[in-house]
């Protein structure tokens, strides 16, 4: 497989056709070797318009996905970022190249090790990994950017908490077939606001609150 021609592909064919145009993210998408972090048995469709699958049930976000997951957080150099749900660790991988320092909770032990084995062969210095389960925690630090890479059946008001004042979170809210992507700005110590992105329908984060079932 030619992989530049493939990531090439990727950003133009799948990521600039879902709006993605911000040039540092396109620039992020190309530099991070997405291939490095695939599982190996699919390592051929790395670059494809799919949820590539980690085991456990979960899976990679699509790149066109990340793609506007990025765009929106809109990250600075010297924020500091949460992010929710490690994975294989390419979306860290990304934040990190974005930000000044990433903190990864991952649920799955295997997963957290797999990720930061394969981000310090890629010399990601400024991720920590960590297995925790983001559902039970009850104190979270404050933090310019924090992005949950799994979704919520219903809004936790948490990890709006958990932002600095101007700091963004990215959600996404609901049950399937489709689901909202949230942008969630603080804009003061008791003041936040909530922008719609896009519809999408990505695996729920585990040991999340449900809604309530109706019993007749």
């Amino acid at each position: 497989m030619n992989l530049e021609a493939a990531r090439r592909q990727m950003i133009d064919q799948q990521v600039r056709a879902w709006e993605v145009l911000d040039d540092t993210v396109l620039e992020v998408l190309a530099a991070v070797p997405r291939e490095r972090y695939v599982p190996e048995a699919y390592r051929e469709v790395a670059f494809a318009d799919s949820a590539i699958p980690l085991g456990h049930g979960q899976h990679m976000l699509p790149p066109k996905v990340e793609g506007r997951i990025l765009q929106a957080l809109a990250i600075n150099r010297d924020d500091s970022i949460l992010e929710i749900g490690t994975g294989s660790g390419f979306f860290a991988a990304c934040l990190a190249r974005l930000g000044r320092q990433v903190r990864s909770l991952e649920i799955f032990d295997d997963f957290a090790l797999a990720a930061a084995r394969s981000l310090r062969s890629q010399s990601v210095t400024n991720v920590t990994v960590e297995c925790a389960d983001a559902a039970t925690l009850d104190q979270l630090d404050r933090y310019d950017v924090i992005a949950l890479t799994a979704s919520l059946p219903v809004y936790d008001a948490r990890f709006e908490r958990a932002l600095a004042v101007g700091g963004r979170l990215f959600v996404v809210v609901g049950g399937p077939p489709v689901m909202e992507a949230r942008l969630i700005t603080r804009t003061a110590p008791d003041e936040w606001i909530s922008t719609s992105l896009f519809e999408t329908s990505i695996e729920p984060l585990l040991n999340a609150q449900q809604p309530p079932r109706f019993v007749f």
